[in-house]
């Protein structure tokens, strides 16, 4: 039986010391205000060169990222494969807008590709589109009326021409990749080019995975549409659900400019979106694929009952589970025992380039409701169970 709850198997691969370093950790981030003024610092002491690595890389670094090479990250893949879990490794440096970092970014996504290749332990590749285009197009671009000037017009399609690129070499390596989902003011570009991409490159087997960010109260009848589409077009949809990243931004910036919110009104209402667009996949599954990335209990239980119900195999490699790195081991460990199709989101790169990713974890650990909490509890219940003591 799928229990969330078992620590034992929650923490197997976990050391005695891992553990108390994980606890000291969660712990710090449980309170606000102390991530808010490491936050702060950590801007400060960036700004003037000062170096963080031998603060980083032991706590929040060595939690929540896998390594700062592919090769290091290649380690991680196969430690968490012999637990039976598989593997996305996301290049997350974000480091700057100038033409140097895209183009960083872009050749290191392509060797993420090819390093996929023939490699069954990397389920997915993933890239972020605002990685891949220079300076402050697309929020120049995303203005109603706005006219770009030649070199904004260039550097547009380079963007363009980066994103399919990207599609075409996992298409030609027969990989999976997912579009990751990002602000409200760009996700129109991001959803048409996606959306031509699985036209593309999604007719023989899907290869192009669309991220629907849940928390958006037009993303169900968004689905419904492109299934519509594809189906018209004869080919297949790959959907990666999340329930979504920005939701403060994107409330004040509505309010800031003066258009509805396309955010949820509540938790309630976002948790009821996500779960109708696992039933309306797993009810097309013949036309659909599912990389469902959810920490969430009541979603996670969700989808394995509906795996059931429709007298699907828990290793059916049409859909997929997946949590963080770091995050929510107790989830992924019992559905990798379990038997079903689970993958951790692993983040690489150097440590001042990860910076801006780490903060975010620790943002989102402090402001999600439970999660801090549930983690700590598990943790502190595991190192109970065992006898050991902090100190």
């Amino acid at each position: 039986m799928l229990d969330f709850n078992n620590t034992q198997v929650a923490f197997a691969s976990k050391s005695n010391n891992d553990l108390r370093n994980a606890y000291i950790l969660f712990k710090a981030m449980s309170s606000n205000a102390l991530v808010k003024s490491s936050k702060g610092l950590t801007k400060i002491a960036t700004g003037i060169g000062f170096p963080l690595s031998w603060a980083v890389k032991p706590t929040l670094y060595r939690q929540f990222v896998g390594g700062e090479t592919l090769q290091e990250a290649s380690k991680t893949v196969v430690r968490l494969m012999s637990e039976n879990i598989y593997s996305v490794l996301d290049y997350s440096a974000e480091g700057g807008k100038e033409l140097s970092d895209v183009e960083r970014t872009y050749n290191e996504v392509m060797r993420s590709i090819d390093n996929a290749r023939g490699n069954s332990s990397i389920a997915f590749t993933v890239f972020k589109p605002t990685g891949l285009i220079v300076g402050n197009v697309l929020e120049i671009a995303s203005v109603e009326g706005a006219e770009l000037n030649d070199i904004e017009k260039m550097e547009l399609d380079n963007f363009k021409t980066r994103f399919f690129a990207l599609c075409r070499r996992a298409a030609e390596n027969g990989v999976r990749i997912l579009v990751d989902a990002e602000h409200y003011y760009c996700q129109d570009l991001f959803d048409k080019l996606t959306e031509e991409a699985m036209e593309k490159f999604n007719r023989d087997k899907v290869i192009v995975f669309h991220t629907l960010q849940m928390y958006r109260h037009d993303r169900l009848d968004y689905l419904k549409r492109i299934h519509n589409d594809a189906k018209a077009g004869s080919y297949k949809l790959g959907i990666k659900f999340v329930r979504g990243a920005y939701m403060e931004e994107e409330r004040e910036r509505a309010l800031r400019m003066g258009y509805i919110s396309p955010i949820c009104a509540t938790k309630e209402e976002t948790d009821l979106n996500y779960d109708n667009g696992l039933r309306y996949v797993t009810d097309n599954i013949e036309d659909i694929e599912l990389f469902s990335g959810t920490h969430n209990y009541a979603s996670n239980y969700l989808l394995a009952e509906l795996i059931t119900k429709k007298g699907l195999s828990k290793d059916d490699k049409r859909i997929w589970f997946s949590q963080l790195y770091g995050m929510s081991d107790n989830i992924t460990y019992a559905l990798a025992k379990s038997g079903y199709n689970v993958c951790k989101y692993i983040p690489y790169a150097p440590v001042k380039e990860v910076l801006p990713y780490l903060l975010r974890r620790a943002e989102e650990n402090t402001s999600m409701a439970g999660q801090t909490g549930r983690e700590l509890g598990l943790i502190k219940e595991e190192m109970n169970r065992r006898g050991i003591r902090l100190v």
